[in-house]
């Protein structure tokens, strides 16, 4: 009775979190151009008091944010390089702007992950930053360079796009 109780809140839970709202805070417009997003993972951050009051004021920049793991036993990982503006009506407890966030995955995931991120070309990079109700979420994505003929040819193909809309000139 004990390990069916424990199996409908876990299958509860997972309904609960498709059917929270979401409020995007701020997207890496710059990552989708230089990268390759092979996979992404939707996974939690770890954030002291004014750093959630900020998100929510939308005081945030992905722009050079990258993550990584720590740790060679059990690797932990971290997003480093994210800026989140101080808040302006905190005190003396604010925040440093630019400190690592610990990335919350189960041990799982986070191994999986690992495993990919070993791989050569492969690195890992915030794609957004969001509210999945209370909770702060991390769009995070596995991705592989681009190479200079690439991005030519995304842009090439988003201005083919873009013509067609307005009416197929040229």
């Amino acid at each position: 009775m004990r390990e069916y109780a424990s199996q409908t809140k876990a299958v509860r839970s997972q309904q609960d979190s498709k059917e929270r709202p979401q409020k995007l805070v701020t997207q890496n417009r710059k990552a989708r151009y230089e990268y390759h997003i092979v996979d992404s993972f939707e996974v939690g951050i770890s954030l002291q008091g004014t750093e959630v009051k900020a998100l929510r004021a939308g005081k945030c920049n992905l722009q050079d944010s990258f993550a990584m793991f720590e740790g060679k036993l059990n690797p932990e990982l971290y997003v480093l390089g994210m800026h989140i503006s101080p808040y302006e009506q905190g005190n003396i407890f604010n925040h440093e702007p630019t400190r690592k966030r610990k990335l919350l995955l189960k041990r799982q995931q986070l191994d999986k992950l690992y495993q990919r991120s070993l791989e050569k070309g492969y690195t890992l990079v915030p794609l957004s930053i969001y509210f999945s109700g209370a909770f702060a979420k991390l769009e995070l994505g596995l991705a592989k360079g681009k190479k200079q003929y690439d991005k030519r040819a995304d842009i090439k193909e988003r201005d083919i796009k873009r013509n067609l809309q307005r009416g197929g000139e040229d």
